[in-house]
């Protein structure tokens, strides 16, 4: 459960980043028209990758409530964090990109 809000939490943050304000807010320069597009992929993919470890752990009705929950607390600190430490953030994606393959990988 907790590899599926890491990768749902960097999902978010994908999405977040490959908006050109938060971009130059995060990152401190302007971003590219390719590195926005990746960015939007690459947090689909992520939170596509989410929702099937949801479902593959606890099938469709309790994974996507379970999912459901763990996007919405991700989001919420993502929310509240974004305008008062931002650079504490881009250190929790890092986290949960190096931790999110690890938990998914350990058995249940």
């Amino acid at each position: 459960m907790l590899a599926v809000a890491l990768f749902g939490f960097a999902g978010f943050a994908c999405l977040c980043l490959a908006m050109e304000k938060h971009y130059k807010v995060l990152l401190g320069a302007a971003p590219a028209a390719m590195r926005l597009r990746v960015l939007r992929i690459g947090g689909c993919l992520l939170l596509l990758l989410a929702v099937y470890l949801a479902v593959h752990n606890s099938g469709w009705a309790m994974g996507l409530v379970e999912l459901f929950a763990v996007l919405m607390a991700g989001v919420t600190l993502w929310v509240f964090l974004l305008p008062f430490r931002p650079r504490l953030l881009l250190r929790l994606v890092g986290l949960s990109l190096v931790l999110g393959p690890v938990l998914a990988m350990l058995p249940e």
